[in-house]
């Protein structure tokens, strides 16, 4: 096994343990896993979303300087 693999290998772990836990945190209903990260995942798109908005706002304020390299 290269050294070059193990990086990967231990993601895939880190994620396979993820999926568990999430299939676990549903009783075990794939259904209601799924379900739920879908929910999750529009709750983290709306958050960003406003995260966007406050910083873009934030800049037209000239609260930030734009990034000259």
């Amino acid at each position: 096994m290269s050294s070059s693999s193990q990086p990967k290998s231990e993601e895939n772990d880190e994620l396979e343990s993820a999926v568990d836990q999430a299939i676990s945190a549903c009783g075990g209903d794939m259904r209601a896993t799924i379900r739920a990260l879908i929910v999750a995942n529009e709750y983290l798109e709306s958050e960003a979303a406003e995260l966007m908005k406050a910083v873009s706002r934030a800049y037209a304020r000239g609260r930030f300087n734009a990034y000259s390299g």
